[in-house]
């Protein structure tokens, strides 16, 4: 059996404190294969980019991986020296993250820093992968004077267009895209989405996308883990989390988005805030926001159990525990 492109297994990031270890990432696991998106989403704090920055080796220390298993086409990879790593990083895992300022210099040509890129991954001499850096830009829709262009001439869509074809030069198998598009206006947002669906399917490349928006999520992604406090509380395909929800948070990051045409004083809301590193609760740590949680919500941690063709982690799936009061 073929194994999926990126496996992630039980992964657990630490982070080190006087009062014991801050645990930033909790026994997460999902897989994602060829030529598919898988969504990550919740709220600021709940652990995604964590996720992210760990199956690419980018957890600064004094974090690190406590536990766990990051594979990719069967290879582990989270054990890796890290000269290794670094050469699996851009050759075979791209990135794109929030800000493309951020990963451009400003410093030099955007032709300059593609082929740059090109020729520390291919095996090729500087006249090829400077035409490749043509085709990039030509395949993310830039225009052909643009490699002749520095990153502050040009808008944030189309520095996020040459990010994207940074993280593609070498033909990687998967890519990381961290907020792709959240500082970006909703016709150039909708250009990046379009851009990524086509990359994917036209290449096979594997997508981790994660945000925090669930209309980019519903647009782009096949499956969606949604994460709350470093785990993850319902993964499935985005079809059905979407429409059908299993778990309370889920339901609460659904209906807090506005339906279009319709008029209402207030949108709705999750009261309370994402806890922190030192304040996550035993149990189900949703459970202190949570309007219809149980008194094992508070005690026990709940696995992520089927649920159609989903998975969720919720005590109340299978009905409130015996003896169990609802909370008001």
């Amino acid at each position: 059996m073929t194994p999926a492109l990126l496996e992630v297994e039980a992964l657990r990031v630490e982070f080190p404190a006087r009062g014991g270890a801050l645990v930033a990432v909790d026994g997460v696991s999902f897989a994602i294969g060829r030529g598919e998106v898988l969504g990550m989403v919740g709220e600021s704090g709940a652990g995604k980019s964590m996720v992210g920055n760990a199956v690419i080796g980018l957890v600064d220390p004094p974090g690190r991986i406590a536990g766990g298993a990051v594979r990719l086409a069967g290879r582990r990879i989270d054990d890796l020296p890290g000269d290794e790593l670094r050469r699996l990083r851009g050759r075979r895992i791209g990135a794109v993250f929030q800000d493309p300022a951020t990963s451009l210099n400003p410093l030099y040509t955007i032709g300059y820093q593609l082929t740059e890129t090109i020729l520390a991954h291919l095996d090729i001499d500087a006249a090829a992968a400077r035409e490749r850096a043509r085709e990039l830009l030509d395949e993310v829709g830039m225009p052909a004077t643009a490699e002749n262009g520095y990153p502050h001439q040009f808008s944030g869509g189309m520095r996020q267009r040459v990010v994207i074809a940074l993280a593609l030069c070498a033909g990687p198998d998967l890519v990381i895209a961290d907020e792709p598009t959240t500082a970006l206006d909703v016709s150039t947002q909708a250009q990046i989405i379009r851009l990524l669906k086509r990359l994917c399917a036209e290449r096979g490349t594997g997508v981790l996308l994660i945000t925090h928006d669930m209309g980019v999520i519903a647009e782009i992604a096949d499956r969606v883990a949604v994460m709350y406090a470093g785990r993850v509380v319902e993964i499935g395909p985005v079809r059905d989390v979407i429409r059908t929800p299993g778990h309370p948070y889920t339901r609460g990051l659904m209906s807090a988005i506005p339906a279009v045409g319709q008029d209402v004083d207030s949108l709705a809301q999750i009261e309370g805030s994402m806890p922190g590193l030192h304040e996550i609760p035993t149990g189900c740590a949703f459970h202190p926001r949570c309007r219809k949680a149980v008194e094992i919500c508070g005690r026990a941690l709940p696995g992520l159990t089927p649920a159609g063709a989903s998975r969720v982690a919720c005590w109340l799936r299978e009905g409130p525990p015996a003896g169990g009061q609802g909370r008001a």
